[in-house]
């Protein structure tokens, strides 16, 4: 009867079927392995012991105790450490592998979802180090929908504001946007390429003007609406030339008890800031706006505001992130070891994302050849 060492031992030699052929060579190419040295001997080693604490929430003098314990090196905490500071490079070039695995699948989906588009979600999380209150390093995230897969990522510091322009988009694709990505010279960019978009509208970053070249007060056009209702309007933007670009504007009104909960939202923002909240951004509170460039042929405003919601699955990935790999809070301080500390998540979260690539189609003898 095989024991449970050994079917661990089995499903690792699976594993190792997502990462590059020639390991040691790659680990060298990227900084984690300048020479073989001490106990550890080959890439795959230092991998095995690397993702013990990352992956398995051990802190670093229990792997080195559990790397002992199963013969798999003998080296003290300080040691290691040392050594996840070295591989966030090489943790890097490993995400870009696997992503360049995925992409390929991903694209042999149902393109149906959204009328041939390809469509993806575009996001940001904050990450702190430990003690601190506030915004220390910062995930960009790109989720393909309808597979729910990762294509891009970023890691930045505090500074690395969220943008569109990170994201690589192509003619034809279709991106949600939270409100935080209003940059109308952004969505200038994007449609100029013919990439399509559908945003959530924030008053006070994105002026709006009419087909005269008016500026634009949504607020009468929306009071109109009835709970449940919904309504569009062409509307116009500038872009950095001055020049007139057209979107469509679909809303629908919130229920009682949604637009309660968006005013609190708001108002505890702005406590947390001392700031002052406008009656008008109240006001805005009590409407679902997006903004879209996708031609009324293609998608009605129900079905535009329908794929707005699809964006909350990005927020329960981050979810998955921070809950099941922990990746919410660092228990590191140097900005070395906190970069190698995430980017070898991300390479957790890539590795399980690459093994539900392969269980869509069920292997009967149980791996891909």
């Amino acid at each position: 009867m095989m024991t449970a060492p050994l079917l661990v031992e089995e499903q690792r030699d699976l594993l190792r079927q997502f990462l590059p052929r020639a390991l040691d060579e790659h680990a060298h190419e990227h900084g984690a392995m300048r020479r073989k040295r001490g106990s550890i001997s080959s890439a795959e080693q230092l991998l095995r012991i690397l993702l013990m604490p990352i992956a398995g929430g051990l802190s670093l003098q229990q792997t080195v105790v559990r790397a002992k314990q199963r013969e798999l090196a003998d080296l003290n905490a300080m040691a290691l450490h040392k050594r996840l500071c070295r591989a966030g490079g090489w943790f890097t070039a490993l995400t870009a592998h696997l992503l360049a695995q995925i992409k390929p699948l991903l694209s042999q989906g149902d393109c149906d979802f959204a009328l041939g588009r390809r469509v993806r979600i575009l996001d940001a999380t904050t990450v702190s180090e430990p003690g601190s209150t506030g915004t220390d390093w910062r995930l960009h995230y790109s989720l393909r929908l309808p597979e729910l897969s990762c294509d891009f990522f970023e890691l930045t510091d505090a500074s690395g504001g969220e943008s569109v322009r990170r994201l690589d988009l192509k003619a034809g694709d279709l991106v949600l946007l939270d409100r935080a990505y209003n940059a109308p010279q952004a969505i200038s960019e994007l449609m100029e390429i013919k990439a399509e978009v559908i945003l959530r509208y924030n008053s006070g970053a994105f002026p709006l003007i009419d087909q005269a070249g008016r500026a634009l007060n949504l607020l009468p056009r929306l009071r109109k609406l009835r709970i449940g209702q919904t309504q569009e309007w062409n509307v116009w933007f500038r872009n950095r030339n001055g020049q007139s670009l057209p979107l469509r504007v679909c809303a629908v009104r919130k229920s009682a008890e949604a637009a309660k909960r968006a005013e609190r939202k708001v108002l505890g923002k702005a406590r947390d800031k001392a700031d002052r909240v406008r009656k008008k951004t109240l006001e805005y509170a009590k409407y679902l706006i997006v903004l879209s460039s996708v031609p009324r042929s293609e998608m009605a405003t129900d079905t535009i505001l329908e794929f707005y919601r699809a964006r909350w699955q990005v927020e329960l990935a981050f979810k998955r992130l921070k809950t099941l790999l922990e990746l919410g809070h660092l228990p590191k301080k140097n900005q070395q070891s906190c970069l190698a500390w995430m980017q070898g998540k991300i390479l957790c979260a890539l590795i399980i994302e690459r093994i539900l690539c392969e269980a869509r189609c069920l292997s009967p003898w149980g791996y891909p050849i």
